[in-house]
């Protein structure tokens, strides 16, 4: 095994290839030879324009779901727009972020009311409006978060996909 990078800052592909405890040899063995080792090191450097589908590949084999939104959030034209970058935390720091955000816009529900009824924000509402739509985002972000969080602990086996399908169906034929 070659001796690892002591570069300062490291692109989110090299640190997963790194955790893995890979080459770029063997990470493209790993990647079914479809990302070269030339191209892989290209890609951990930021050499070359990432395709989604490279990124796609890479998280599955990898088992790194973040990894696609890593790109999305931060490569992506359109996901550099749209897409917030979710760091994958413990369960229970999402949890509380969710909840604390939660009872935030609880607090501020009538106000919404107050502020949508008519179908028109005044300047009186922008700023409790913004207010608002940023504690909305918020919670947005940490359902977020929790799906990754889920996509990261089925990758890596600690829950099994099939129960949770299973229990998705359940719930659905419930409704």
């Amino acid at each position: 095994m070659s001796k690892a990078s002591v570069k300062e800052h490291k692109s989110p592909y090299q640190l997963r290839r790194e955790e893995l405890r890979l080459t770029r040899e063997e990470a493209s063995d790993m990647l079914e030879g479809v990302i070269s080792p030339n191209k892989l090191e290209k890609i951990e450097n930021d050499r070359i324009t990432l395709h989604p589908e490279d990124v796609l590949f890479m998280s599955q084999k990898y088992n790194a779901p973040d990894l696609c939104n890593y790109y999305c959030a931060n490569q992506c034209p359109i996901g550099q727009h749209y897409v917030p970058e979710i760091k994958i935390k413990s369960l229970s720091g999402i949890v509380l972020e969710m909840l604390a955000s939660l009872n935030s816009v609880e607090q501020r529900k009538n106000r919404l009311i107050e502020i949508t009824a008519d179908g028109v924000i005044t300047q009186d509402e922008i700023e409790d409006f913004n207010k608002i739509r940023a504690e909305l985002e918020r919670i947005s972000i940490a359902v977020e978060a929790l799906q990754l969080w889920s996509e990261k602990i089925i990758t890596d086996g600690k829950l099994d996909p099939e129960k949770i399908k299973q229990e998705n169906d359940i719930n659905s034929s419930a409704k």
